[in-house]
């Protein structure tokens, strides 16, 4: 059994490196002509280094990356609404990690080459069409340096890992678009002095009025800090950002001017930033079926997600392992059927939640009860537990619950 994987980044990759440690054999194709740590940071909440640590590979993201102890939450006065002990801090059996993310996929694509080998981790391989046949699927290539045609390469099964704009998944779902509603993101990372004691993931202010997300993932021999940092703004009717697109301050720093508290000043912050890239924050309606007789879809060719509560890597993670198991127990058309008959439904109810009750909507709640005003005391609106139950809640449905990460 040869297992075609397209795609090499996170979710492909840790698929590779399980199905390795399976004894599977399995070919990564990726249409970058090569790999380079480029991009803004990423959390790892406790399940995404549970599926870590099992490919090995957790000791090298933790000195890679920052071990966050505490979440807390904002409102765009300064004025904390609730916070939280994380990974570790707060009992789980694995810490919650920030890391830039060119340094998690360059951790997991330099352990697939020592594993595999560079011969089965192949770039410059962009996806043109597939054929499927009663013993295999065909894979049609070409250089995406170039555009030159490649000769076809055959695979016992493929899992299409290759993200939101899957080629695999258009094959399937020809007509298909993304959802957009009016949220736009733009991402940065600002070398700064450690912020609330340089070990917390903060969240100021709702889609409303203007969010940011602030936590660091790299520490300097100097005592600073590279921050990562997203800002989010609804404004119903806008047109949707471009992807990866150098962003532009002036399109959203007005809104965090006022953002000024005795703790951080977040213009600054953004103004002070080293790069900035614009996002559209989309996502795709769940599907009914990602497998299609000798090809299925996984991580965010599966089911994008709105980029919040840091699931996506998760996500993908344990589909990696999962379809991993299941490949190493079962032929292989038993064993994607088996695959999305459990993380389908598992992954949709993220997928709509994330759209709906994400963590920050303990932002929005106190927004909507307080009037968007600085407040006296909190728990004339709302209780400390009540907000705590918010927390859980969207933990217990991503699958971090306590409860869920000690089975």
């Amino acid at each position: 059994m040869n297992i075609g994987i397209v795609g090499g980044g996170i979710a492909g990759l840790a698929l590779a490196l399980g199905l390795h440690r399976r004894g599977i054999g399995c070919t990564v194709y990726e249409a970058a002509p090569d790999v380079r740590e480029i991009g803004v940071g990423i959390t790892l909440l406790p399940h995404a280094m549970r599926e870590i640590a099992g490919l090995g590979l957790d000791d090298a993201i933790l000195a890679a990356g920052i071990e966050n102890e505490t979440s807390a939450f904002f409102n765009r006065f300064g004025q904390r609404i609730f916070a939280e002990p994380r990974g570790k801090h707060a009992g789980y059996p694995h810490p919650e990690i920030g890391i830039h993310r060119g340094k998690l996929h360059g951790i997991l694509y330099r352990a697939a080459l020592e594993r595999l080998g560079p011969d089965l981790v192949r770039t410059d391989h962009q996806l043109v069409g597939h054929e499927q046949g009663d013993d295999g699927v065909t894979l049609q290539f070409r250089r995406l340096s170039t555009g030159e045609a490649l000769p076809d390469a055959s695979a016992s099964v493929v899992i299409a890992c290759d993200g939101v704009n899957s080629t695999v998944r258009r094959a399937y779902y020809p007509d298909e678009q993304v959802a957009f509603t009016g949220i736009n993101t733009w991402r940065g990372v600002t070398r700064s002095a450690p912020i609330l004691g340089g070990r917390t993931y903060i969240r100021v202010g709702s889609i409303k009025t203007g969010k940011i997300v602030i936590y660091p993932i790299v520490d300097h021999d100097d005592g600073t800090q590279l921050i990562n940092w997203i800002a989010e703004i609804e404004r119903p009717g806008e047109a949707k950002n471009d992807w990866n697109k150098p962003g532009r301050t002036e399109d959203f720093l007005p809104i965090y001017e006022s953002f000024r508290f005795d703790w951080l000043d977040v213009g600054q912050l953004i103004r002070d930033a080293e790069m900035v890239l614009e996002y559209p924050m989309v996502d795709k309606d769940p599907v009914a079926r990602w497998t299609f007789g000798r090809v299925t879809l996984a991580g965010d060719a599966a089911h994008p997600m709105y980029p919040r509560g840091s699931n996506g890597s998760a996500q993908a993670l344990i589909d990696a392992r999962v379809l991993a198991d299941l490949l190493a127990t079962y032929e292989p058309q038993a064993a994607l059927a088996a695959f999305e008959a459990e993380r389908l439904p598992a992954t949709s109810a993220v997928v709509r939640t994330n759209r709906t009750s994400p963590p920050d909507v303990i932002n929005l709640k106190v927004e909507e009860l307080v009037g968007d005003r600085p407040f006296a005391n909190l728990d004339d609106h709302i209780s400390q537990d009540e907000l705590r139950a918010l927390s859980d809640r969207y933990k217990s449905v991503a699958g971090f619950s306590q409860s869920e990460m000690s089975k």
